[in-house]
């Protein structure tokens, strides 16, 4: 895998347990779990920027909240227990398809 894409699937890695923990952090009442998560933030628009250094803007940003969405809809489904409806696994299905889609025409 080329770095930059690295770069921009850690991002979106860091995008899911961010916002997993803004959930987790109870409206910023939790400060262990606040400062936690505000740390990952910093760290994923980080990685982010690196990514694309070498992609273009709309291809990264795309991803990265791709990955992110559609992780964080996982994560919610598997631990938070969030809905699994049929209609959210097609519309996940859908997310992860784009996601591809952009892979494979960025050259």
């Amino acid at each position: 895998m080329d770095n930059a894409w690295a770069w921009i699937v850690l991002a979106g890695l860091c995008e899911i347990a961010w916002a997993v923990g803004l959930k987790l952090s109870d409206g910023f009442r939790r400060p262990g779990i606040t400062a936690a998560t505000v740390a990952v933030m910093i760290l994923s628009f980080v990685l982010l920027a690196q990514g694309m250094r070498r992609l273009p803007a709309g291809t990264s940003y795309a991803v990265w909240t791709g990955i992110g969405a559609a992780g964080t809809a996982i994560v919610g489904m598997a631990f938070l227990g969030e809905s699994a409806a049929p209609a959210r696994l097609v519309s996940l299905g859908l997310i992860v398809a784009g996601i591809v889609g952009l892979k494979l025409s960025s050259g």
